[in-house]
């Protein structure tokens, strides 16, 4: 084990993906998830250590940590401390990760420890810790987050006002690149969280009418705040202004949701009618998709599925999907060109078959992946999934095997789904060789 090897499998979620740990996990076997730990993955040990935790088992928890610990690995240090708060041993874990001065300029490790702290009831020096980083908005949201419910309210207020008296005047002053961009959301955030909502909507209201906000971002957090608690005219006024682009999405759900939706419709028509960039036509198919007006959703999306901006043919399918249709769903990507289908191969092959698939139709998927390129990315996944899905589990595996390009945990994780989690975990290389074997490595 080694500190390279640790950054590759955190930065690429190489080695052991999140999607089989989660596996091991819903089956209950911690064991192999110790075992995985064992030969260094620390995808496993994390999750070993936070299972055994929620047993109580914390020595061994802080057993499988030690290693990743001893080798300088900074994530499991804070899920050792977890693990001794857990325990009760709140001074302990203080201790074990309290910073020195220099990591006190590190902006993730105050993140982390601030997070201890307040696990450890200690909120004051909490705030203490990241008032210096607060000119950096994700430490910003940071502060927001950890504070809530620790009735904290009105100190945050006060660290958040000169933050947000500065995101209102960037735009005046051309200063683009302000991190702190959020503060203004924030402070509403705040002000509703204490009970000021008539102040949180009259301050971000005064704001977006004086342009005084610099990002997007904004505009989503007044159209939020005023749809969880009922402004409905200012929702309207942000709704049906210059702003509708964010805002009018947010009021037609706000109508709907009070039994408008014919008027709520009827808006939404009418912005997609005036508007040459089709920025309105995904709610109106979620609202007719809730009403059960499928076949009217997807003519709404329709005139979009050739555009190479705002192409709404994927969520199209999916809404189809979801509903059951998947012959509907079929009919609509066989009338793409076959232009769109060079453009989009993998796309396009990979979806039909898992369509297929989703349909009951496994010979006819199976039949139609034989027809194409080896090379079509996802295809030999693709296939094995119809193949599970329709009992041939060790034809899938023997697919998956065969191909170079398969990655060792795709068939880990089919193994592990019909209970062979031991021949998974055994069959599963070495960190070394899974990373000399990854494109990312």
């Amino acid at each position: 084990m080694n500190i390279d090897d640790l950054k590759w499998q955190s930065r690429g979620l190489g080695g052991y993906p999140p999607v089989l740990v989660d596996l091991l996990v819903e089956q209950g076997h911690v064991e192999l998830l110790v075992r995985a730990a064992s030969r260094g993955a620390w995808s496993c040990a994390r999750a070993a250590a936070r299972e055994l935790g929620k047993m109580a088992e914390f020595e061994r928890a802080l057993s499988v940590l030690e290693p990743f610990v001893e080798v300088g690995w900074e994530p499991a240090r804070w899920a050792a401390a977890d693990i001794m708060l857990q325990a009760g041993r709140v001074q302990q874990a203080l201790d074990w990760g309290r910073p020195d001065d220099t990591d006190l300029a590190s902006e993730p490790v105050c993140r982390n420890f601030a997070e201890l702290l307040v696990k450890a009831g200690q909120v004051d020096e909490a705030i203490a810790v990241l008032t210096p980083h607060l000119d950096r908005g994700w430490l910003l949201s940071t502060l927001v987050e950890l504070t809530e419910g620790q009735n904290r309210d009105e100190l945050v207020l006060e660290l958040l006002a000169p933050k947000a008296e500065r995101a209102r005047t960037a735009r005046g002053e051309e200063r683009w690149n302000l991190d702190a961009s959020n503060a203004q959301d924030l402070q509403a955030q705040v002000l509703e969280r204490a009970g000021r909502v008539d102040e949180a909507v009259r301050v971000l209201r005064a704001d977006i009418a004086a342009g005084h906000f610099l990002v997007q971002n904004t505009l989503t957090a007044y159209a939020e705040l005023c749809q969880r608690n009922g402004h409905m005219d200012e929702l309207c006024e942000l709704g049906i202004g210059e702003h509708s682009h964010v805002g009018l999405p947010y009021y037609a759900r706000a109508l709907e949701d009070r039994g408008q939706a014919d008027e709520a419709e009827t808006l939404l028509r009418r912005f997609i009618a005036a508007d040459e960039w089709d920025r309105f036509r995904w709610p109106l198919i979620e609202l007719l998709g809730r009403q059960g007006r499928i076949a009217e959703a997807v003519e709404v999306g329709r005139p979009t599925f050739d555009h190479h901006d705002a192409c709404l043919l994927e969520s199209v399918i999916h809404l189809l999907s979801e509903a059951g249709r998947f012959d509907d769903a079929l009919a609509i990507l066989d009338e793409r060109d076959a232009e769109y289908i060079d453009e989009h191969p993998s796309w396009f092959h990979t979806n039909r078959i898992g369509l297929l698939g989703e349909a009951g139709r496994y010979e006819e998927a199976l039949a139609y992946a034989k027809t194409l390129p080896a090379d079509v990315y996802g295809l030999t996944s693709s296939t094995a999934w119809i193949l599970e899905q329709s009992g041939r589990v060790d034809e899938a595996l023997g697919l998956l095997r065969a191909d170079a390009d398969v990655e060792a945990w795709e068939v880990a994780a089919l193994l592990i789904k019909h209970g062979r989690a031991e021949e998974a975990m055994d069959s599963m290389p070495s960190i070394a060789d899974l990373r000399a074997a990854s494109r990312w490595g």
